[in-house]
């Protein structure tokens, strides 16, 4: 069954137009340092969907990416505590939304975005991921 996903990343680290360059290989997903954010990659399986966040600058969701591998070692880190995982590129949205719309969107007011702003990978639950793909006019 198909999950859904929430990835934050600094858009001066790596964007959604570095993600998309990054073509059909897709990208490793690493550097996570946070023992929950970890789990949560831990828990993703093939083909699950997540929105593609611009942290810090922009404070957005500003695509769509696909896991393409399972959590593996994150070569990044030099005591092998840490996993990452392989996303794709899918889709940019037509309208990107700002972490603004989503907290005046009482529907989703729950989720870890607005509750825990400093979690970098996060679940989202199936009804808010097709409230926020409205939103996104996807």
């Amino acid at each position: 069954m198909r999950k859904y996903w929430l990835l934050k990343s600094e858009p001066d680290v790596w964007s959604i137009d570095q993600q998309k360059k990054a073509g059909i290989k897709g990208a490793v997903w690493d550097g996570v340092r946070n023992y929950q954010a970890a789990n949560n990659l831990k828990k993703m399986n093939l083909g699950d969907l997540c929105f593609f966040y611009h942290s810090n600058i922009g404070k957005e969701i500003v695509g769509v990416v696909k896991v393409i591998k399972t959590s593996f070692v994150d070569k990044t880190d030099s005591k092998n505590r840490f996993v990452a995982v392989q996303v794709r590129f899918v889709k940019k949205l037509k309208v990107p939304i700002s972490l603004e719309k989503i907290k005046k969107n009482k529907k989703i007011s729950h989720l870890p975005l607005i509750k825990q702003s400093r979690l970098s990978v996060m679940p989202i639950d199936y009804k808010s991921w097709k409230i926020i793909s409205n939103m996104g006019k996807i």
